[in-house]
């Protein structure tokens, strides 16, 4: 059936998720709980006691269809946000909404605009549509607007910037992003991807622009500092006008009542985020010291995660599977040597230590010529 298909897919390749906890625990032949799972940047508290109960709550609920229009959910995201419900759209994570994006906006031989080491699911949504990627290089990991500026043509329509950014952990400051948007032409929409938005102490202000109404859409996730990354729920910010263009993309029902009523009461838990954020420090500082002891290039890191050199990647994820560990080797992102590293919580991110160090005692820890990534 091929022959019959759109053309662009026969090239595509599918996302390629961390390895499920389940699919380890059945190949080692042990309990899931025993599987330490840091590949996918996910809490490791899970979800906030408010929102497991009103999930739990929702569940006597079940067999009605959920608000098609998530009312309640939108109308909290809008005051948390100093917009109004008629800038957000919600997706069953932010990905969906890359996708409304694409519906609303791409046509075949479009270009969109992304930086050489970002999220992968940017140029996999563009190859759906049958639009060209146009890959910038990101000297030290980080964004080069001024450079991805330089790379807009007439055929550019949208130009994606992850901050921090999936997978270096880096990020573009106030500055940068005003600049960019000062020469930033019209015809082109800005993405600015802000899944890992909640764990800066100092955030950059793009909502400013979809306050004055530019072609900017802001996305945002409840996957992440939320824990609810298994309900697939994220959010969209944009001027009203580009809300109705995207709204009329969404399926009915794209984002279901359990989801809903979890990150409603989770987008209210303020001390589980703020316990969420110093769990994270607290590990993203032990792991980056641990990196620098033993003399592994790592990229500083503004996330939940670290992205850390190793040799083979590929080996060394291979050899933490067999100890139980899972982490997300960098391959399919052009980092042969790297894998990245999720927070955990500390006895975790022990636990992976003392895993890697024993892999670097059997010699399989490569550090290679070290470079300043800073």
């Amino acid at each position: 059936m091929w022959k019959y298909a759109n053309p662009q897919l026969r090239e595509l390749l599918s996302y390629e998720p961390g390895k499920p906890v389940e699919d380890l625990a059945r190949e080692l032949g042990i309990e899931p709980e025993e599987i330490i799972k840091l590949a996918s940047n996910e809490n490791p508290l899970g979800p906030s006691p408010k929102a497991r109960q009103a999930m739990e709550e929702a569940l006597g609920r079940a067999h009605f269809y959920p608000d098609g229009g998530a009312y309640y959910l939108r109308e909290a995201i809008a005051e948390k946000t100093g917009l109004t419900m008629k800038h957000v759209i919600l997706g069953s994570g932010s990905n969906e909404i890359i996708e409304f994006i694409g519906h609303a906006y791409l046509q075949p031989n479009d270009e969109i605009v992304v930086a050489e080491h970002s999220f992968a699911v940017y140029r996999l949504m563009a190859q759906l549509f049958g639009a060209k990627v146009i890959d910038v290089p990101d000297p030290g990991f980080v964004h080069d607007l001024d450079a991805m500026l330089a790379a807009i043509t007439s055929r550019t329509k949208e130009v994606f910037i992850a901050n921090p950014n999936n997978p270096t952990g880096t990020m573009v400051f106030q500055e940068a992003i005003d600049r960019f948007m000062e020469r930033v032409p019209p015809h082109v929409m800005v993405v600015f991807d802000e899944a890992y938005y909640e764990f800066l102490d100092e955030a950059p202000d793009v909502l400013q622009y979809v306050r004055a109404g530019r072609n900017v859409v802001v996305l945002r996730t409840f996957s992440k500092i939320q824990g609810l990354a298994n309900l697939r729920i994220g959010y969209g910010l944009a001027a009203p006008e580009i809300i109705e263009v995207l709204q009329k993309t969404r399926q009915p029902f794209n984002t279901n009542g359990i989801a809903q009523a979890g990150a409603l009461a989770g987008l209210g838990d303020g001390a589980h985020m703020e316990e969420t954020r110093r769990v994270t420090k607290e590990g993203r500082n032990f792991l980056q010291s641990e990196f620098l002891a033993m003399g592994l290039e790592y990229v500083p890191s503004y996330a939940n995660f670290v992205l850390v050199r190793v040799g083979d990647g590929k080996k060394i994820f291979e050899a933490l599977l067999r100890r139980g560990i899972i982490v997300r080797a960098m391959g399919s992102y052009g980092l042969p040597e790297w894998i990245r590293v999720s927070v955990g919580t500390m006895p975790q991110n022990k636990a992976f230590m003392t895993a890697l160090r024993e892999l670097d005692r059997e010699g399989l820890v490569n550090r290679g010529v070290l470079a300043s990534v800073s």
